[in-house]
């Protein structure tokens, strides 16, 4: 299985969500074709109620340990209930470029 479908099925039974977006985002960072290294995530879920941007984080990066620890480089989270995606929609969830980690 790809590492972007194992995110995808680790997000679905942790949340449930209404909306689920899994971006790989490696090509556009200075990494090997084909590479599964940076990825965004939209998660729209009830599951986040009540929880801080810190505490979706840190959920999100519990369900995802294992990848963080082994090939995962960079994840950009987005998320939200379905009321603040609501409210968000016409705004971009765009990841702001790469400038090339331990190169600067």
């Amino acid at each position: 299985m790809k590492l972007q479908e194992q995110i995808v099925q680790k997000l679905n039974e942790a949340f449930k969500p209404n909306k689920l977006e899994v971006i790989n985002e490696s090509h556009q960072h200075s990494v090997a074709a084909g590479s599964e290294t940076h990825f965004k995530v939209i998660v729209v879920s009830e599951k986040l109620q009540g929880l801080s941007p810190v505490q979706r984080h840190r959920a999100i990066y519990d369900v995802l340990k294992f990848e963080l620890a082994n090939g995962v480089h960079a994840l950009a989270i987005h998320a939200m209930t379905q009321d603040e995606f609501n409210q968000k929609q016409n705004e971009a969830f765009r990841s702001p470029p790469c400038i090339g980690g331990s190169k600067n």
